[in-house]
């Protein structure tokens, strides 16, 4: 069964929708904020069904957020008509947006196309290992290997790495990590940041006080480098 995952603080608009996806053999996840919109991103939904004005974060870093824990497409259903909101949104990742009222048909139209896209694009090969001096990462397992010995994270821990990971060399800014691992509330928590990072280099770094791999770039962010 193919799963959406409904995003929108209008419980009106949520019960609508859901009755509509289950009526046509859809399985309905719902969010009515940011947060616990990158929270259910975790359970694997295969369409992500947005709207962009959320009551904790802006729609558009929403999207950002949700772009970076899923591959599964983006629709947006939003009241905003201005095609620069239009464009920010699909910029940031949406695959189609849908402007408020839309019709019942159209909006099913557009989601089995975006359903049948995502599995064209979809790969069955498991990604590869990524290597460095000192550790091993299998994203697709998540489990760290270290002088043969497997390291235990804490789901966070492996939140954490695992963005600087598939960022795959930039420098991620303070705030884009919180968002996307705390969640886009916490955005200012820069304190869990350097707490969880010392921990991490604690267990994977040669020499912890001098990182190699998990490095801080002043005045940008963090970086991972193999």
């Amino acid at each position: 069964m193919t799963t959406v995952l409904v995003v929108d603080d209008d419980p009106l608009i949520v019960r609508a929708l859901r009755i509509t996806l289950n009526a046509h053999g859809y399985g309905v996840l719902t969010a009515s904020d940011g947060a616990s919109a990158l929270r259910a991103a975790d359970e694997h939904p295969d369409v992500v069904v947005l709207d962009l004005g959320l009551p904790d974060a802006d729609g558009v870093d929403v999207i950002a957020g949700l772009r970076r824990a899923t591959t599964a497409p983006i629709i947006v259903l939003s009241a905003r008509t201005d095609s620069a909101e239009k464009v920010r949104a699909l910029d940031a990742g949406a695959d189609d947006y849908v402007t408020k009222p839309f019709g019942v048909d159209e909006f099913l139209a557009r989601l089995r196309a975006a359903v049948r896209r995502s599995a064209h694009r979809r790969v069955p090969a498991e990604e590869p290992l990524v290597r460095t001096a000192s550790f091993t990462v299998d994203l697709t397992a998540k489990k760290i290997h270290r002088d043969g010995t497997e390291v235990r994270l804490t789901p966070t821990e492996w939140g954490l790495l695992e963005a600087l990971v598939r960022a795959g060399g930039e420098a991620l800014s303070p705030q884009r990590l919180l968002a996307e691992v705390w969640g886009p509330n916490h955005t200012s928590a820069t304190h869990y940041l350097r707490v969880y990072l010392v921990q991490l280099r604690r267990k994977l770094e040669p020499d912890p006080a001098h990182p190699r791999h998990l490095v801080t770039e002043p005045g940008r962010g963090y970086r991972f480098q193999p």
